[in-house]
């Protein structure tokens, strides 16, 4: 394992590089943790391990105010996490024993995993939206971020739902974003994985983005949470076998 730094305007994003046993030159994941997350999380580590496991290598990346990664958490936007996504990609691209590209993330991760896909659709041989928070823009637009409710209208400089703060601009930034425009952009293969009893993201939304992407896969995990609690192993089974099949 390798650990470093990637810059983005000044913002350094803390990474992580685990190559596969024995191979110079293999494909890459790009894996990105969720909202409030960071890249030692036991469902991100598994698939980091799995992916591994099929002769991937894994470039684990913490988004602006996670982790130990640059930026206040309560300053942080979907706006400069695609920035930083984007440096992401372009250091990627450059990596001499890349051989393709794929991308992966949980949760806002995912949210995350489906904007930048439509951006750079030739980049990415496949991407893994794993419980895709694509509703947040929908709540944002409806006047509702992290449960706290405001007139999208007249947004309020602060949202609070217990500890967790986040400046208002969160919200005016989330209205802006629609995800179906990306969806429609990326052509390549999809692997949407939930649980259907996911607390945080509702299923349907896993359903509907697999029956608006051109050519994708849900894999629904049976009674099991928005982190995969209790089935992680049908999570990391499913990552697997997708990718042996497009790689």
């Amino acid at each position: 394992m390798e650990e470093f730094y990637i810059e983005d305007d000044g913002i350094r994003l803390h990474a992580k590089l685990d190559m596969p046993e024995g191979r110079d030159k293999c494909p890459l994941m790009i894996l990105i943790h969720g909202f409030t997350g960071h890249m030692e999380e036991r469902h991100i580590v598994a698939v980091q391990e799995a992916v591994n496991s099929v002769g991937i290598a894994v470039l684990r990346v913490e988004m602006y105010g996670h982790g130990k990664s640059g930026g206040e958490f309560r300053n942080h936007t979907l706006y400069k996490w695609v920035g930083n996504a984007l440096a992401v990609v372009k250091y990627a691209r450059n990596l001499d024993f890349a051989t393709d590209l794929y991308l992966c993330g949980h949760s806002q991760g995912g949210l995350l995993t489906m904007l930048i896909a439509g951006m750079c659709p030739d980049d990415f041989k496949a991407v893994l939206p794993l419980s895709p928070a694509w509703m947040i823009p929908d709540l944002a637009r409806s006047g509702e971020v992290l449960g706290a409710t405001f007139d999208p209208a007249h947004i309020p400089d602060e949202l609070r739902r217990g500890d967790v703060i986040l400046d208002g601009n969160y919200a005016r930034v989330a209205q802006t974003i629609h995800v179906e425009d990306e969806i429609r952009r990326y052509h390549g293969p999809v692997l949407i994985v939930q649980g259907d009893r996911d607390e945080a993201v509702p299923y349907e939304y896993a359903v509907r983005a697999a029956q608006l992407y051109e050519n994708a896969k849900l894999v629904t995990i049976p009674d099991d949470d928005h982190c995969y609690t209790y089935h992680l192993p049908m999570v990391t089974e499913a990552v697997t076998d997708f990718l042996r099949e497009h790689s």
